[in-house]
This record gives structure tokens, C-alpha cells and sequence, in this order.
């Protein structure tokens, strides 16, 4: 129940979109149908699910990953496990399940359960494969004024757990495609996607990566406000241009009033 309440509150992402969740039960024959759609893992046992929908638009993607994640994020703090599955899933018996419109599209859901401590052969193989417990090194994912200057912690001061949450998020094929550039003169920190060739073209209705800078605002936020730093995303003009980058958001600081 306090899952099912908290995903009613969870309907609008940073970038405005309007998202819906529910908690389903599946039927042996349509967790069948979803192993067979899903890319981001693999599960065993599960009949509960987190499905949410989303209208087709700008920036959808990167809010269903953001408030996907937050679902994640509450569902462990009741000590539930997770795994996210993304794949095309508007055809599935989860669409159904919940209604889905013909303007909105099914990106991700998650199972919900009790994990099993043990883990099986196939679950250690496939985590190896995934390099699940492998994270790209701090200076190759945070930089100072440009992408060529790598940020060292010290000059991430208080946001440096933040950061770090960012670094070891979860990620389709763990690529972590997110890259932050933090200002040279305050504390503001730009987003960027380095885009995998091809990787778009598995899924013409899901952009995977886009999910996955939904999830590292997410990490970063969450972070944030945990360590008592106020502030906000928005997409800023004058963002600096990086070198293979694209720019999706930045997070700017609001100071307390003395």
C-alpha cells in the first residue's frame, strides 16, 4: 500500500511531463510474453509489476526515467527488490493491464518482490556480461568548465556524493552515457548524453539513453537534497557546447535567503 500511494504522487517529471503508474499482477502466460521484450535484465519468480505510461513528446523519455527510478528508489527503501526491464512493451499484456492510450507508449517497467539472496549461475553470468558491478572511473564521467578538464572532488565540494549516486546509477548495457560538466564559477552542473552509435535503432519508440539521463537527475537530485543542497533543472541557452556531447539539462543551485 505506502508503494501504491507514493506512485499516485509520482505523475510529473522535471521536464513537465505527465506519467502514470500502477502495481500489476501477472499472469504466468503475460510474464512469459514480457521475457521476451525486456533488455535491461532478466528475472525469475516475479508476478508483481511496476508498469507506467507516458505520452509520446519532448523529453518523455528522459521523465519516465526519472520517475521510474524514484519508484525504484521508494520501492527499496521498503526493502523490495527491483530490476529495470526496458523494451517496447505497447503491444504487451501490460499495456492492457493498464489502459494504455494510442498517444502514449510503455518505455520500462520493473518487477517488485523480495530478492533471493542466492544468485544463480545465469544471474552471475549475465551480471559479468553487463559489467552490472563495473562503473566508468569519476574522471571520465565529471568535468570542470570543459570536457577536457576532468573535475577533481575536492572542487565538487558538497555534491561530490551526489555525483558519485550519478556515477554508479543503473544504465542500459551499463554504458552510463551521462557526462556533467560543472561551471568554473558556481555551483552548476550541466548534463550531457554521449550517444552510442546506433543504440537508438533497437527501439524506435524508447530511446534507452535518454531513460538513462532521467535516471542519473534523478541520483543527483535525490543526492542533493539528502545532503540539504537546494536547487532545480532547467534547460539553459547558453549551455557550453562539448565535443561529441549533447546537451539535455542543467541543475543550478538556489542559495537560502540570509
Amino acid at each position: 500500500k505506502r508503494l501504491r500511494d507514493f506512485l499516485l504522487t509520482n505523475v510529473r517529471g522535471p521536464f513537465g511531463n505527465s506519467l502514470r503508474f500502477q502495481v500489476v499482477d501477472l499472469t504466468a502466460m503475460e510474464r512469459d510474453e514480457i521475457k521476451t521484450l525486456g533488455t535491461y535484465g532478466f528475472i525469475k519468480g516475479a508476478r508483481v509489476f511496476i508498469v507506467g505510461a507516458v505520452a509520446k513528446g519532448k523529453w518523455a523519455m528522459e521523465d519516465y526515467g526519472y520517475c521510474m527510478e524514484k519508484n525504484i528508489l521508494a520501492a527499496a527503501h521498503l526493502g523490495l527488490g527491483t530490476c529495470w526491464l526496458g523494451g517496447t512493451f505497447n503491444r504487451s499484456a501490460s499495456a492492457s493491464r493498464i489502459n494504455k492510450r494510442d498517444d502514449e507508449v510503455i518505455p520500462a517497467i520493473t518487477p517488485v518482490g523480495y530478492p533471493n539472496d542466492r544468485k544463480s549461475i545465469l544471474d552471475r553470468a549475465i551480471r559479468f556480461i553487463a559489467k552490472s558491478h563495473s562503473r566508468k572511473a569519476w574522471e571520465e564521467l565529471f568535468f570542470h568548465g570543459d570536457d577536457r578538464s576532468p573535475l577533481a572532488r575536492n572542487v565538487a565540494g558538497p555534491y561530490a556524493p551526489a555525483l558519485e549516486c550519478v556515477r554508479i546509477g543503473p544504465s542500459a548495457s551499463n554504458r552510463q552515457p551521462w557526462r556533467v560538466v560543472k561551471d568554473k564559477g558556481e555551483n552548476l552542473f550541466h548534463f550531457y548524453v554521449r550517444r552510442t552509435p546506433g543504440y537508438g535503432k533497437i527501439f524506435p519508440d524508447v530511446s534507452l539513453q535518454d531513460i538513462d539521463m532521467g535516471i542519473a537527475m534523478c541520483h543527483f537530485e535525490v543526492a542533493a537534497q539528502e545532503i540539504g543542497r537546494k536547487g532545480g533543472w532547467q534547460r539553459m541557452p547558453d549551455a557550453p557546447p562539448q565535443r561529441g556531447l549533447e546537451y539535455i539539462v542543467s541543475w543550478t543551485e538556489r542559495l537560502s535567503p540570509e
